[in-house]
């Protein structure tokens, strides 16, 4: 396993050929229109939604105007998990007008089941997982360009690396270096961040995805220390980030489920193996 940390942003990138074979059926399940603009798409951004009606299609429509910049074929995946608004609708209207958005609904408030299965219904060969009030395009670039050198096959967009600046509240900013302390101490974490943003080649972690076992708040955390404790290269960049809004979630509400979860990926990693 390959830890990097502090990766400058604007480093400059080799891009190196490779081998990231798809399955056949992929491109034949797209839809028609989507098909019309890239058979498969070479980038896949995936992000969980619950109860966004407010800044969903501002945000939407700001993120694909950015990432076209990009100049490569890509996908938006709206995750939405058992919303009580408006989003749903406002996600099929989204889908309606812009053919690089995908999006599907597992029915019930579980951000990791929805981000999970967004992983899973993305067909890029990079996939990066954001969230509706990140959106950080500087993130994007930089870590396509890290995996598509073949230097990282996961990059993580950490709150805690050094240079890395974290404006939200204090108890927000607090509650990750808790959480993040706690998996070090559970299952011997070595890195500095898992919630949020990261990114990944598809071919190589997707046995990863499959394998975790945890949903809700630490499907992310399971997923990136698997992809630790299976050797695969790794790389944390600094990021900035600010909160647009309050959580959609009531941080205190979360605190059982996440402990409970926490037990849960200690029993699983370190008993079971």
């Amino acid at each position: 396993m390959l830890y990097t940390r502090g990766f400058s942003r604007s480093s400059p990138t080799e891009p190196q050929p490779q081998n990231d074979p798809a399955p056949a059926a992929a491109a034949a399940s797209r839809p028609p229109h989507l098909s019309a603009i890239s058979a498969r798409p070479e980038l896949s951004i995936v992000i969980p939604v619950y109860n966004e009606e407010e800044i969903l299609r501002e945000a939407a429509e700001g993120l694909l105007e950015r990432t076209r910049r990009l100049g490569v074929p890509f996908e938006v995946i709206f995750a939405e998990n058992g919303s009580r608004d408006g989003t749903l609708k406002l996600l099929s209207e989204l889908h309606e007008a812009h053919p690089e958005i995908r999006y599907l609904s597992c029915g019930e408030p579980n951000y990791g089941l929805a981000l999970k299965k967004g992983i899973e219904m993305a067909e890029g060969t990079f996939v990066i997982c954001d969230e509706i009030d990140l959106c950080d395009a500087e993130f994007h670039r930089a870590a396509v360009g890290i995996l598509d050198s073949g230097a990282s096959e996961m990059v993580i967009g950490s709150k805690l690396a050094r240079g890395a600046k974290d404006d939200r509240p204090f108890v927000r900013h607090f509650a990750t270096v808790v959480i993040n302390l706690l998996l070090r101490i559970a299952v011997g974490f070595k890195g500095t961040d898992t919630h949020g943003l990261k990114a990944f080649r598809r071919s190589n972690l997707l046995p990863v995805v499959a394998s975790c076992k945890v949903d809700r708040d630490l499907f992310a955390s399971e997923f990136v220390v698997r992809a630790e404790r299976s050797g695969k290269k790794i790389v944390e960049i600094p990021v900035t980030i600010q909160e647009k809004r309050k959580p959609s979630i009531n941080l205190f509400r979360r605190v059982p489920n996440v402990l409970k979860n926490l037990v849960r990926l200690f029993y699983i990693v370190r008993i079971k193996g």
